[in-house]
C-alpha cells in the first residue's frame, strides 16, 4: 500500500498518524489502526486505487458545491469574505447574494463571479470549477443567519445556502467571577444522604444544598451529569454513559415534590404504608445506593401521579394541562423520540431481556422513522405522554433550584457536567444514527493512573457528519444542558479539538486520534454561553493537544486544575500563587482517589488487587512515588506555612488525614489566584471510598453507587464542615452580590 497516498487520505480525514503521549513519548498509530479508522467514517480502502479514489472523492467534494453547509466567523469583522466554488461556465452570470439575519432582517446584493479574485482552479471529471472570493459588508450581530445565492434567469440556475454562525469570542463570564474568587461545593447528587430522600440524592436535596451553600458563603453548587440513563435499567448507572444528554434522569425527582402528590390520595396513603415506609428507612440506611429498588418504590407512585394528572387535569383542560402541552411542543422531536425511545426499550426489553439497547431490537424498530416504530407509537401513546410527564417534572424541579440559586444571590448558581459522549445503545445515539461512527468508541491512551489506557464504550461523532448539519446537534446539547445551568463543565473539552477513537475489539493503546473543527465548535460555545449567560469551564486533564491551554484562555473559559497534578518539573506540589487565574481548582475528581485515600495509598492498593498494573516493577515504582508525594505535600504545606499543629515534613508524623491536615490542604489550594475553587464532600468527611473507578465494570468495582457517610441535615453542625467553610471565608472572601441585568 502506498504509505505517502494513506498519509495524504489520513490527513484529509482528520485522522493522525502519531500523537504524543502524557509521558512525552511520540507514539505511532499503525496502518492497522489508521484503516480501521477510515473504516468508521465510511472510507474503505484495500488498495492503491481505492486510496486514489477516495482521496479524489473526498477533494472535489468542496468543488462540486457553491457554498459549504456552515461558516463560523467572529462578531466585530469589518467584512465577510467567503468561498464561492462554481463551474468556469458560471463565471458570466449575473448571481443575487440574500444574507438573512436571525431576527428576519433581510440584506441583499448582487456580483458577477469574473469580476472576482480567483483563489483555485480544479478540473473535475473533464469539468472546470473555480474558487472566487465574494466579500459582503460586515457580518450581523452574533447569532444563526442565512447566506443564500441565487442566479435568476437560469434554470434551473445554481443555487446555494449556508448557515452563517456569527459568534462573541469569549464565553460569558458573571460579574462576582470576574471580580472575584468564588468557591462551592461540587456533589454526586446521587450519593446525597438525607433524611428525607428516598435512598438516592434528589432535586429536593439540591435546593437543601443551595440554601447550606448561601449561608456559607459559597456562590457555586456543582452537580454530576444529570443525563437521563435507562429506566428499564436502572443498574446501568453511569452517570457519563448516558442514554441521552438531551434530557434529565428522572430518578432524581421528589415525588413528593410532584404538584400531583397533593392531590393524589392513593399515591399519598401508599408512601405512608408501613412497609413502604420500612423499605424507605433501609434505603436511607444502605452504604451502597440501590438503584433497582429506589426506581421501583420511585415509578410506583410517579406512575400512580401520571394517571391521576390524566385523570385531574389532561381530561379537564386544566391550566396545568396546558401548561404540559406547552412543554411538550416546545420540546419537539427531541422530546418525542427520546420518550418514544424509552417506551420501545421498556416494552421490548420486556418481551426480551436480550433487547438491551436499539442495537439489539428487533431490526424494524432500530430506524425511528419505521412504519414499525410509527405504529407503536400510535399504539402506546399514553406510555410516551408518561415519559414526557416524567421529563415536565424533571425539568420543573431542577429548575426551581436554580430559580432558588438566583434568589439566594449565589455569585455564580448551579453548575451542571456535560458528559463526553452517550452509550451507544441509548435514545441519543438511537434518534440520529447517520451522525455517529461505526465500530470505534472513545477513551484515552495509557497515562499515570489508568496504565492501559481507557475505552468509555461511547461512540465518536463523525467530524463531517457534524459540519453538514451546520453543527445543529452540538447547539442542541449546548441549550439543553445550559437551560438550567450557571456554569457548564465540558468533560474531556480536549473533544473539541480531537478524540481518540478506539477500534471495535481492540486494546486502548491501539487507537488514534481524530481532529473536529475546533475554531467552530469554540464559537458555537461561546455564543450559547453568552445567550444563556452561563460560564464553561473545560475539564482538561490528561493527553492535551499543543496549544489547548491558550485556546481555553482566548475563548473565556475555565481551565479545571487539580491538586494531585499541579505539579513543577522536579514533581513537587505547585505553589498556590503559581495557579493560573483563569481556572477552576480542585483537589480530586469523582475518578479519583479521595484526599484521605490518596494519602493512605488505597488507591494503589485497589489497582493491585484488580490487577491495572502491567508489571510488578511498575507497581513498585508507582508505591515508591506516592511515598513522595506524601512528603511534597508536607513540603508544599510548610512553605505556605500551613502545617497542623504536630506535623513535620516527615510522612511518619502523618499516619492519617486528620481534620486539621484536610484544612491545611483546602486552605493551601484556596490560595490560588484560579476565579473557582470546589470542595467535595468526601474530602471533607474523610471518606475513603472512590465514586468511580475508570477501566473496571460489573462486579469488579460498585460505580456510582457509594453514598456520603453524612446525611445533609448535619453538615451545618459538622466541625470539620463549618472550619472549612470559615477558612474558605477568610482565604477567598465574600463574592460580590451578582448583578444579573449586567
Amino acid at each position: 500500500m502506498n504509505l505517502a497516498l494513506l498519509d495524504r487520505l489520513c490527513a484529509a480525514c482528520g485522522i493522525a498518524t502519531g500523537y504524543r503521549d502524557t509521558w512525552g513519548e511520540q507514539r505511532a498509530v499503525s496502518i492497522e489502526t489508521q484503516l480501521a479508522l477510515l473504516g468508521a467514517m465510511g472510507v474503505t480502502v484495500a488498495s492503491d486505487s481505492d486510496l486514489e479514489r477516495a482521496l479524489g472523492e473526498r477533494e472535489a467534494q468542496a468543488w462540486r458545491r457553491p457554498l459549504p453547509a456552515v461558516r463560523v466567523v467572529h462578531a466585530g469583522a469589518r467584512e465577510l469574505a467567503l468561498s464561492v466554488a462554481l463551474p468556469e461556465v458560471c463565471a458570466g452570470l449575473r448571481f443575487e447574494w440574500t444574507l438573512v439575519e436571525e431576527g428576519g432582517l433581510r440584506r441583499a446584493g448582487a456580483f458577477v463571479p469574473g469580476a472576482l479574485a480567483v483563489e483555485a482552479r480544479r478540473r473535475i471529471a473533464g469539468a472546470s470549477f473555480v474558487r472566487f472570493t465574494l466579500k459582503l459588508p460586515a457580518p450581523p450581530e452574533p447569532g444563526y443567519h442565512r447566506i443564500e445565492l441565487r442566479a435568476p434567469g437560469t434554470a434551473p440556475g445554481p443555487r446555494a445556502s449556508m448557515r452563517l454562525i456569527v459568534a462573541p469570542r469569549r464565553c460569558y463570564l458573571p460579574g462576582p467571577v470576574q471580580r472575584g474568587r468564588v468557591w462551592g461545593p461540587t456533589v454526586n447528587l446521587y450519593a446525597l444522604r438525607s433524611d428525607r430522600n428516598w435512598g438516592i440524592g434528589d432535586f429536593t436535596d439540591l435546593c437543601a444544598l443551595v440554601e447550606l451553600a448561601a449561608g456559607s458563603g459559597a456562590d457555586v453548587v456543582g452537580v454530576n451529569p444529570l443525563h437521563a440513563l435507562f429506566p428499564h435499567d436502572p443498574e446501568h448507572a453511569s452517570p457519563y454513559s448516558p442514554s441521552s444528554r438531551l434530557s434529565l434522569n428522572a430518578l432524581y425527582l421528589d415525588p413528593e415534590r410532584v404538584p400531583e402528590f397533593a392531590e393524589c390520595t392513593v399515591a399519598r396513603e401508599r408512601v405512608a404504608s408501613a412497609p413502604f415506609q420500612g423499605e424507605l428507612r433501609a434505603l436511607r440506611a444502605a452504604g451502597l445506593l440501590d438503584y433497582r429498588r429506589v426506581a421501583q418504590l420511585k415509578l410506583e407512585v410517579l406512575e400512580l401521579l401520571y394517571v391521576h394528572f390524566r385523570e385531574r387535569h389532561l381530561d379537564r383542560g386544566t391550566d396545568r394541562a396546558h401548561a404540559f402541552r406547552a412543554f411538550q411542543r416546545a420540546g419537539g422531536e427531541a422530546l418525542r423520540l427520546g420518550s418514544l425511545f424509552y417506551a420501545l426499550q421498556e416494552a421490548l426489553h420486556a418481551r426480551e431481556l436480550t433487547a438491551w439497547g436499539w442495537r439489539a431490537w428487533p431490526p424494524e424498530y432500530r430506524d425511528p422513522a419505521s412504519a414499525a416504530v410509527a405504529e407503536f407509537a400510535r399504539a402506546h401513546a399514553q406510555r410516551l405522554e408518561y415519559y414526557d410527564y416524567l421529563q415536565w417534572n424533571a425539568e420543573q424541579q431542577l429548575d426551581a433550584a436554580g430559580k432558588l440559586a438566583l434568589e439566594r444571590q449565589l455569585g455564580v448558581g448551579i453548575y451542571q457536567d456535560l458528559a463526553t459522549g452517550a452509550d451507544p445503545g441509548g435514545a441519543e445515539v438511537w434518534a440520529a444514527q447517520g451522525l455517529y461512527a461505526g465500530n470505534v468508541t472513545v477513551g484515552c491512551p495509557p497515562d499515570e493512573f489508568n496504565l492501559k489506557g481507557q475505552d468509555w464504550g461511547i461512540p465518536p461523532l463523525l467530524p463531517g457528519r457534524l459540519t453538514e448539519a451546520a453543527y445543529a446537534p452540538f447547539i442542541a446539547l449546548l441549550r439543553a444542558n445550559m437551560r438550567h445551568a450557571a456554569a457548564l463543565r465540558i468533560d474531556h473539552v480536549m473533544g473539541l479539538t480531537r478524540l481518540y477513537w478506539i477500534p471495535a475489539g481492540e486494546p486502548p493503546d491501539r487507537g488514534g486520534y481524530v481532529s473536529y473543527p475546533a475554531d467552530d465548535l469554540f464559537g458555537v460555545l461561546a455564543l450559547e454561553s453568552e445567550r444563556n449567560r452561563c460560564m464553561v469551564i473545560g475539564e482538561d486533564l490528561g493527553t492535551l493537544p499543543e496549544g489547548l491551554a491558550e485556546r481555553l484562555d482566548a475563548a473565556g473559559i475555565l481551565s479545571y486544575r487539580l491538586l494531585y497534578f499541579q505539579r513543577e518539573a522536579d514533581g513537587a506540589f505547585t505553589p498556590p500563587a503559581h495557579y493560573p487565574v483563569q481556572a477552576l481548582a480542585a483537589v480530586s475528581t469523582h475518578d479519583l482517589p479521595s484526599l484521605r485515600a490518596f494519602w493512605l495509598g488505597r488507591d494503589l492498593a485497589l489497582r493491585a488487587r484488580l490487577d491495572f498494573y502491567p508489571s510488578d516493577e511498575l507497581r513498585e515504582r508507582q508505591v515508591v512515588e506516592r511515598a513522595r508525594d506524601r512528603a511534597r505535600l508536607l513540603v508544599a504545606l510548610d512553605r505556605e506555612m500551613l502545617l497542623p499543629s504536630g506535623l513535620a515534613v516527615d510522612p511518619v508524623s502523618a499516619p492519617d488525614m486528620t481534620p486539621e491536615f484536610m484544612l491545611a490542604v483546602h486552605r493551601f489550594l484556596a490560595r490560588a489566584p484560579c476565579r473557582l475553587l470546589t470542595v467535595q464532600p468526601e474530602n471533607i468527611f474523610g471518606d475513603l471510598e472512590q465514586m468511580n473507578l475508570p477501566a473496571t465494570a460489573g462486579t469488579q468495582y460498585p460505580n456510582w453507587r457509594h453514598r456520603l457517610t453524612l446525611a445533609l441535615e448535619r453538615w451545618s453542625e459538622d466541625t470539620r464542615f463549618l472550619a472549612l467553610v470559615e477558612v474558605l471565608r477568610a482565604e477567598r472572601g465574600a463574592a460580590d452580590t451578582p448583578d444579573h441585568d449586567e
